[in-house]
Parts: C-alpha cells; structure tokens; sequence
C-alpha cells in the first residue's frame, strides 16, 4: 500500500455546512440554493446520488449539459467513460454515490450549444456548503476526487492533480481521499495511443480507491 500523504482540508471539510438530518432533506433545501449566481442561468440543481451506506463516494466538478437537463449526476459522455472504466476496475456504479462540487451548469452559449465553464473560487467555496453536508451524511471510507475542482474542494488550492494523484491523502476527516482526473479528460485526448495509456492508469487509480476502501474496513 502506497504511503499516506497528510495535508491540510479544503473548504467542503473545514467550513460551515448546511444542516439537515438526511440527504433528503439537504437536497430539498439546495434546490431553492440561491449561494451564488449560476442558478439564474441553469436547469436545475444536480445533487449527489448513491447508495447511502457507500463505501466509495465519486466527488466531479459539476454537471455538463446532459446532466443539467436530466437532473442526475454522471449522464452524460463524461459519465458514460465513467461508467465503463469502473466497470473495468470491478466496480459497480449501483454500489457508489456520486455528486459534484458544484451543483449547478456553468456555460458559456456558443450559437444552440453551451460549452462548460470552469467554476470560479467564490463559486466552489459556496457550493462546499452542499458537498460538505452530504459527506457528512454519508459514511464513506474513501473519497475519490475527479479533477481539479473536485480536489480544490476537498483539500484546498495547495493540491495538484498531477503531482498528487493516485497517492491517498489524509486529513482531519474520518476517510481517505484520492485525487485522479475527471473523465472528461479522457475524451479531450486526440491520440489513440495516449488515451489508451492515460485511461489504463484512470482505471489503475479506481482500483487503488477500492483497495483503500477494503483495507480500512
């Protein structure tokens, strides 16, 4: 097992979240969520969704175009690439829970198509009220951080995917992190080859969460 880094939390672990006694009920309160802008121009707000008892809890940046429409996490080609690697890794979606940083679409509109845009700081620090509810909530022993923003989220701006992924990383909190990509960015790759290769160790970091997982049982 690779050796555990300690660092610092981020705003989702060390700030001020929203009450509630069930997700349920802090999913009925982030609905009317008016915390930052991106609510005027979305759909709708995207919670989390899982089993409750998870042992493994997916955290992404935030829903894509499909999502916002269908109100659901993970649905569309991100969640799909998703889907399959953690298939290949012997998870089953069904057994995980899976939400985003930040709940609502942020876009830019291009002619009839919107084109995601990256949460700023203001909007993850609030959006961290929600995310850090539903970890409290839950009960997992592993948290897997897709991207950049998922890790900003989590452990703070000193954290880098690229340097950091792949290790688990541990912090005042009851489970371990583990920071990887975000599945969007396998389909950005335009070389066979690379993709290939950069999917492999996406899977390989999937597998190293539930190794994590069981070994803190």
């Amino acid at each position: 097992m690779q050796q555990t880094i300690r660092t610092r939390a981020g705003p989702a672990l060390v700030e001020e979240h929203a009450p509630g006694s069930s997700l349920g009920a802090i999913e009925r309160q982030a609905k009317d969520c008016r915390r930052c802008d991106l609510y005027k121009y979305a759909t709708q707000l995207v919670f989390g969704e899982g089993r409750r008892d998870a042992r493994l809890v997916l955290v992404g940046e935030q829903p894509g175009d499909k999502e916002d429409i269908a109100g659901r996490p993970f649905v569309g080609p991100a969640g799909v690439v998703l889907t399959d690697c953690l298939h290949e890794a012997d998870i089953e979606r069904s057994d995980c829970y899976l939400t985003n940083a930040v709940k609502h679409f942020k876009y830019e509109q291009r002619g009839k198509r919107r084109l995601h845009s990256r949460p700023n700081a203001g909007e993850i620090q609030r959006c961290a009220w929600w995310l850090g509810a539903e970890l409290d909530q839950l009960d997992p022993h592993v948290v897997v951080a897709l991207g950049a923003t998922a890790a900003r989220t989590l452990l703070g701006p000193s954290v880098k995917v690229t340097r950091d992924r792949g290790h688990p990383i541990a912090t005042d909190s009851r489970f371990t992190i583990l920071v990887t990509i975000h599945p969007s960015y396998l389909l950005r790759i335009r070389d066979r080859q690379a993709a290939t290769a950069e999917r492999s160790r996406f899977i390989d970091d999937l597998k190293t969460a539930v190794k994590l997982a069981k070994g803190s049982e």
